[in-house]
């Protein structure tokens, strides 16, 4: 592999300033979204993705509309990175009609699938399987498109997706499976319940490759996942990517967090994606400050504006129960 470097060099500063607009939007998305659920105007469940931004803007910054990807629980930061309009989601998740699922689905299943984002998913392993079907639809239309499983380091113990994994390369399906490994299943220690000392070196029993990277550097994701995808479009079946980070809030919206110490506040201090994109782009004179300054604004801006709007958004009423029950061909 090229160093990081190099990494950097290959993308130009437009690019550049994208991949910070959307880190940028996903930090701030959810940093509001933890404040909103804080009135008790969100209902349901809230799982934030706040500190895993160069994970899911990593492996997105290579698919376009024709590749799927399947998400989370915990799965905003996928949304944002595939294109899914963040005011629809905020929508969702306010639980308003005009949200990308009719308010029905709110924060853990938003989907769209005119994006290529398959849902996330409430359902721990529930992923895996569905991008088989969408890779192996890929597959036999022959138009290079790549299907993503985002999951947990607790959804690796799950069968589904071991199952997934050994499927996608009996059919040599044009897969990638990148498990996001905060350090905890919910409150579980992935030291504790996970068997290997890396979920990527279940990859040989597989029979794929397995690569593990640091997810703080966005760069670093973006290289191993530029691999992957190119090898899975080019014919050369799926990847395992083992991302290893940190969440900066706690499991759910009203997690205590008993079980972790400081390791937040020093990843917020030493290893911060943004702070580290940023420094790297800005001193290397690729991007200026003033630019990534201006993103800041507009993305202040925009999701300001989906917080007003959604509170403003009427709620589904007792007629939309029995409507997007099924499915019309």
């Amino acid at each position: 592999m090229t160093d990081t470097i190099t990494e950097a060099a290959e993308l130009g500063a437009a690019e550049l300033v994208e991949v910070y607009r959307s880190m940028r939007t996903i930090r701030v998305f959810e940093e509001r979204v933890h404040a909103e659920f804080a009135t008790g105007d969100i209902p349901g469940f809230v799982h934030l993705y706040a500190g895993e931004e160069a994970s899911a803007v990593g492996v997105c910054a290579h698919l376009d509309d024709r590749d799927s990807i399947a998400s989370t629980h915990r799965g905003h930061g996928h949304c944002i990175a595939k294109g899914v309009d963040v005011k629809a989601m905020m929508a969702e998740i306010f639980g308003r009609r005009s949200g990308a699922c009719n308010g029905k689905g709110g924060s853990m299943h938003i989907a769209d699938l005119s994006k290529g984002m398959l849902g996330a998913n409430g359902i721990v392993g529930g992923g895996p399987p569905l991008i088989c079907g969408t890779a192996l639809a890929g597959k036999l239309a022959g138009n290079g498109a790549v299907s993503v499983a985002f999951f947990g380091d607790g959804a690796s113990n799950q069968g589904t997706t071991l199952e997934a994994m050994n499927l996608a390369s009996v059919w040599n399906l044009p897969a990638v499976f990148v498990a996001e490994n905060n350090g905890y299943a919910e409150a579980t220690a992935s030291t504790w319940s996970v068997a290997a000392d890396n979920i990527a070196d279940r990859a040989a029993g597989f029979g794929m490759p397995g690569v593990i990277v640091d997810g703080f550097d966005f760069f670093a994701v973006h290289e191993a996942a530029g691999e992957a995808v190119a090898r899975a479009r080019e014919g050369g079946g799926p990847t395992l990517i083992e991302v290893k980070l940190t969440r900066y809030y706690g499991h759910f919206e009203g997690d205590q967090q008993t079980y972790r110490g400081d390791e937040v506040a020093r990843a917020r201090e030493r290893t911060d994606c943004l702070a580290r994109f940023r420094a790297r782009v800005c001193e290397s004179g690729q991007v200026a400050a003033a630019e990534l300054d201006r993103v800041d604004g507009e993305v202040a801006a925009l999701v300001d504006e989906a917080v007003t709007e959604a509170r403003a958004a009427a709620k589904p009423t007792e007629a939309d129960l029995h409507t997007d029950v099924y499915v019309a061909y």
